[in-house]
């Protein structure tokens, strides 16, 4: 079939993509590729698509199919989707990606080369052809680019050539691509997904929450964009979830269970109020979480998964809980993010806590029973804060004690409650012994150790610079009496010298852990028992390898994060704990990880890991992680990727399916 024709029946409804499939994620190096390889007729391999009754065929995009027979297209669709956004100047109807990836392509006539447009490049340049102009002014409307070419004198000795590339660019929609049907009655849903992900065995494979996914999408087409909606109001909030952790929510809330299997016997009606419940419970558990924990945005949100288990508890009791349960399950929800309750196996750990909850005496004094049994004691001790970096497991406590034990700004002496408004009132770790002055003193995990962390806003930080303690804490006391205390600095004033660096960790340890004990308790309403007994364990060596070190990495890995997903890729983890499956004990902390890869289950896992130690890079290769430690190394491997899937269509070596 001609490209022409595969294009018009896009055009006309014939031709459209099943739920199932993610949206466009090609980037402009591959939509240029592509058109390189179409122009100099190289193979960009064939298409599949899925022959099935309009009436049943569950499609993207909320564009219109024919009656009767429609074709979904099930191999090929970033390959049509460039050439259909490219030759048509617009995205098909179906479309849901970054429509920039084929805007303003271009075509030199000389070189015979492609690119995007660049203003200092290319003006002045009558050689550079749009791509789009030339295709939808078509054969007809070559004259006119034959006049242009024609009022340069310098060009007329060529000119013969370059109306010849311009005709043999113009063709590349005559270009025939072998296309394969999947037809017949007992191509259900389930044998054409397992087709899919068959033949893209070298692209993206679909996970079980892509599964669950196409289930859901098949009775409710519009599932899937509900869903990303609702994750975008939550990104905006400055929590980052993914599909698969909303679809793992849908389904505890709905079943009772953590496995997606559970999902499939469930109608559209049933999964349609099941996502409203849902969403409406995770709401009311990010409220509690933000608003009485003070854990406000993503980098300090840990224990993501234990907000599935919330959400069927409050579903269950309609959101009405009393101050003392409430309290309960975030004293659950805390303590099993300290420990690292959700590090190991998601699902098992899930379905063991949902069976807690209600099961036979179920309730929350089953499921602390269950945590306490699973960790040891539950009481902190000053041991537990000896962790570095911000990405220590113990981080995100210290800003749940600053949001709410009262800490207060040492520029301004005012609570550093959440909602300070203004840009320069945005918390930010603040080194309270400054790295520049112990850096040539004490070894990297002591220089960044978590007890020499607290948290003011920008403005007091760039106020403070990199004055020592003994410096700036006397006026800052004199000035804000008790804004010392608050942020539990010891106030023996010996302390505060560099040369008691070490002790200083020592005692501000004790006043954090006697401060987490006491918040803790305060959210038991005097019920200890769960504190009493044994301190839970501390591990024998010092946790917390690897890690975020400054507010600039933390910055960079962003922007890597950022620009990954621009990519059309999932975001990476930011400070990913490394833990032990069984024992949920932290090992190391990954700056960005991608723990199931770039591409889950057909990619290696990922860590970019800047400015580590050989030990942070060892552990984490000898983990299975391809480990980076360069930006430039680490985009030089998404391309190879890229370059690595176009190989099975011989394309160029930038492109990618």
């Amino acid at each position: 079939m001609k490209i022409s024709t595969f294009l018009d029946l896009i055009d006309g409804g014939h031709m459209a993509l099943p739920e199932f499939q993610r949206g466009y994620v090609w980037n402009g190096d591959q939509v240029r590729a592509l058109f390189d390889s179409l122009y100099r007729r190289h193979p960009v391999g064939g298409l599949l698509v899925w022959a099935t009754e309009a009436k049943t065929a569950a499609h993207r995009g909320d564009g219109p199919i024919v009656a009767g027979i429609v074709k979904l297209l099930l191999d090929g669709q970033q390959r049509m989707t460039s050439l259909y956004g490219v030759v048509r100047g617009k995205p098909p109807k179906f479309f849901d990606g970054n429509v920039k990836a084929f805007t303003n392509l271009y075509f030199h006539l000389e070189s015979e080369t492609f690119s995007f447009y660049q203003p200092l490049k290319m003006l002045g340049d009558p050689l550079w052809i749009d791509v789009t102009a030339l295709m939808r002014a078509g054969t007809a409307g070559l004259g006119e680019f034959w006049t242009q070419l024609a009022t340069q004198p310098q060009l007329t000795l060529k000119l013969g050539d370059y109306v010849g590339r311009l005709s043999r660019l113009l063709s590349v929609t005559d270009i025939e691509l072998h296309i394969e049907e999947v037809t017949g009655a007992d191509k259900s849903l389930d044998v054409v997904v397992d087709i899919f992900n068959r033949v893209n065995s070298g692209g993206t494979k679909l996970s079980k929450g892509d599964l669950a996914l196409a289930k859901i999408c098949a009775d409710w087409p519009e599932a899937r964009e509900q869903m990303k909606a609702k994750l975008k109001i939550w990104a905006a909030a400055e929590y980052h979830f993914n599909l698969d952790w909303l679809l793992r929510s849908l389904n505890t809330v709905l079943t009772g269970e953590a496995k997606f299997s559970h999902l499939h016997e469930k109608t559209a009606e049933d999964v349609q109020d099941g996502l409203n419940r849902a969403t409406k419970a995770l709401d009311t558990s990010l409220n509690l979480i933000s608003g009485r924990l003070g854990l406000d945005h993503d980098q300090v949100f840990f224990g993501r998964f234990a907000v599935p288990v919330m959400a069927r508890y409050l579903d269950r009791h309609r959101g009405q809980l009393d101050a003392k349960e409430r309290d309960k399950l975030l004293f659950w929800f805390a303590q099993a993010g300290m420990w690292g309750r959700f590090s190991g196996s998601t699902e098992t750990v899930i379905d063991q806590d949902l069976a807690a909850l209600e099961g036979e005496d179920g309730g929350l004094d089953k499921l602390l029973d269950q945590l306490r049994l699973w960790h040891g004691g539950l009481r902190v001790e000053s041991g537990h804060f000896t962790g570095w970096s911000l990405g220590a497991r113990f981080y995100p406590v210290l800003y749940m004690l600053t949001r709410m034990g009262g800490a207060r700004d040492w520029g301004t002496g005012i609570e550093l409650k959440a909602n300070l408004l203004g840009r320069m009132s945005k918390l930010e770790v603040h080194h309270i012994f400054p790295k520049a002055q112990l850096k040539s003193k004490y070894k990297r995990p002591e220089v960044n150790a978590l007890a020499n962390f607290c948290f003011q806003t920008r403005q007091t930080n760039l106020e403070i610079g990199d004055r020592l303690p003994e410096e700036y804490f006397p006026g800052l006391e004199k000035r804000h009496p008790g804004a010392l205390a608050s942020q539990w600095i010891p106030m023996d004033t010996e302390l505060w010298k560099i040369k008691n660096y070490r002790d200083f960790l020592e005692a501000r340890k004790e006043l954090l852990a006697a401060e987490a004990n006491l918040r803790m308790a305060e959210l038991l309403h005097g019920d200890t028992r769960w504190l009493e007994g044994p301190a839970a364990a501390i591990p024998a060596v010092t946790t917390g390898a690897g890690g975020i070190t400054s507010e600039t990495e933390e910055e960079e890995l962003e922007a890597i994060n950022h620009w990954v997903e621009s990519q059309g890729l999932p975001r990476g983890v930011l400070a990913f704990d490394f833990a032990d499956p069984a024992s949920g004990q932290q090992q190391a902390v990954f700056d960005l990880a991608w723990p199931n890869g770039l591409q889950e289950g057909l990619t290696v896992p990922v860590a970019v890991l800047l400015n580590e130690t050989v030990e942070t890079l060892s552990l984490a290769s000898s983990a299975g992680y391809r480990c980076f430690s360069s930006i430039r190394a680490f985009k030089a491997y998404l391309k190879l990727i890229s370059s690595a899937k176009c190989s099975q269509w011989n394309l160029s070596p930038e492109c990618g399916q």
